[in-house]
């Protein structure tokens, strides 16, 4: 994410997210004024009736509903493109390669991914862009030659950071053992962030956290819920778990508020507010995080209609607007930043609506 402005921006456009969940016009700041001889341009110069298909990890996941239909679909429709979303119920790379397959059959002209893994799907995804389809990750990367453009939702380091932070606080001052309840072990940004975790673990002033363990839910809610019944079976000191999955972090919430571990072992991660109210609430979360995700799909939806139109290519200083986001500069191996993760909390969590 670009610094100073851009983070501010961000920040900006996610603080009044409850309106724009409403569909009401949301404030943002005025983009950054762009440079002469750029390659920036406006929506004006945007395609109409480009086909943008969104495939996310799975279908029904409260958090790629808000991203795909709540953002990307207005996104898309705000540019008059056609918008579709397709993709399987379970967040498997085989699964997602059917669908994957027959985008260039279908005359998809932008394909927006959240990739399951980074490698398993890149053969299929070469093919779709043989075919004279683009392709946009979002949420999740593949490698970076297999697509065109990566929408990455926050900093790899940040996001780590934060869940490291806010476990601390839950904790500390006394410390303890904590575990991670991850989703697919091949999930590129899960890896990311828990490697960041690690990393951040190791700075002085977090000398009074251990991790004992890292688990893996899939992405499936029984099997996040049974993951997070056997870390307290496996460590009974268990003092903390973070979950940087919402699909995990809900099923972790509902384990912990319903044994006697509740208050006893705090919990932590990436959510959205509507799956931890309750939570929060009754003392099983104190705090979590997450960005936006309706942000996430709707600059993916502007950034796949400016691929789709030659606005952009994916180079390295593309710029495009993001709609009511503002402007957006591409950065180093063809990622664009949309902002900081929001900490959630039982002061601010009745705000939000989603």
């Amino acid at each position: 994410m670009r610094a100073g402005n851009r983070r501010m921006r961000a920040t900006a456009a996610f603080v009044t997210m409850t309106a724009l969940m409403l569909g009401a016009a949301a404030c943002a700041d005025e983009g950054t004024p762009t440079p002469s001889g750029s390659s920036s341009a406006g929506p004006a110069t945007m395609k109409e009736g480009l086909k943008i298909t969104f495939l996310p990890k799975q279908l029904n996941n409260p958090y790629f509903d808000t991203s795909d239909n709540k953002g990307g679909k207005v996104a898309v429709e705000e540019l008059k493109g056609v918008y579709a979303e397709v993709g399987p119920t379970n967040a498997v790379a085989n699964e997602q390669l059917p669908f994957i397959n027959t985008v260039s059959q279908q005359g998809v002209s932008v394909l927006v991914l959240s990739a399951t893994d980074p490698n398993a799907l890149c053969g299929a995804v070469n093919e779709a862009q043989a075919a004279g389809v683009k392709v946009v990750t979002y949420d999740a990367d593949t490698k970076p030659g297999c697509r065109d453009l990566f929408i990455n939702q926050a900093d790899v380091a940040g996001i780590g950071a934060k869940q490291i932070e806010l476990i601390s606080k839950s904790i500390c001052p006394d410390g303890g053992e904590i575990a991670i309840l991850s989703a697919t072990s091949t999930a590129t940004n899960q890896n990311a962030w828990i490697e960041a975790m690690k990393t951040t673990l190791a700075k002085p002033e977090y000398a009074k956290l251990k991790l004992v363990d890292t688990v893996y839910g899939d992405d499936n809610d029984a099997k996040s819920f049974s993951e997070a019944q056997g870390l307290l079976a496996k460590h009974p000191n268990l003092k903390g778990i973070i979950s940087p999955t919402t699909v995990g972090i809900s099923a972790a919430g509902r384990y912990l508020s319903g044994s006697k571990y509740k208050g006893k072992v705090q919990l932590t991660g990436l959510g959205t507010p509507n799956q931890m109210r309750n939570f929060v609430k009754d003392g099983t979360c104190k705090s979590f995080a997450l960005w936006n995700p309706a942000d996430l799909g709707y600059l993916a939806g502007y950034a796949a209609v400016a691929l789709g139109s030659g606005v952009i290519t994916g180079k390295e200083g593309d710029k495009f607007t993001g709609g009511k986001l503002g402007e957006f500069t591409v950065g180093k191996d063809g990622t664009v930043l949309l902002g900081e993760p929001f900490t959630f909390d039982a002061s601010n969590i009745d705000q939000f609506n989603f």
